[in-house]
């Protein structure tokens, strides 16, 4: 396995149907950190009454961020989510960019630990916060070029 390219999380991002639908963007990574948003869209409203997005959009937005901040860190090849946790402290407001922002913390041979946490810009409190884990496949012995 040769090592990841530079923009191997682009790829990756763009490489996911369900983020293409999402119309999420790389905003910016690097070093086992990452920014992805989304724009509002009325056909990911979860509550018509109110316009409100849908948790399963925030959900897939802040799973893509941590799954990219993982892949930025250094030495990594792969990854898959192995357990994610997501606490949704507020609606988004309707009509908002929503932006997550993730890092990867710590990283063992085989596993990587992620935090992240989702807004739409407005007021200290994010719309939601993630804790997480995934499988992380490194460079390196076994590894083919």
């Amino acid at each position: 396995m040769s090592p990841p390219s530079a923009d191997a999380p682009q790829r990756f991002i763009e490489a996911l149907p369900f983020a293409r639908a999402l119309g999420i963007e790389l905003d910016s990574i690097g070093d086992g950190r990452a920014q992805l948003s989304m724009p509002w869209d009325a056909r990911f409203v979860g509550d018509p009454a109110t316009g409100v997005i849908h948790g399963g959009a925030v959900s897939a937005l802040m799973d893509t961020c941590c799954g990219a901040a993982v892949l930025s860190f250094p030495g990594t090849m792969g990854t898959a989510t192995i357990d994610l946790r997501i606490d949704y402290m507020r609606a988004a407001r309707p009509g908002a960019r929503i932006t997550a922002q993730a890092e990867c913390y710590h990283a063992t041979r085989t596993v990587a630990f992620v935090r992240a946490t989702a807004s739409d810009g407005e007021g200290d409190t994010p719309v939601a916060s993630a804790a997480g884990a995934f499988v992380i496949e490194r460079a390196g012995k076994g590894a083919k070029p």
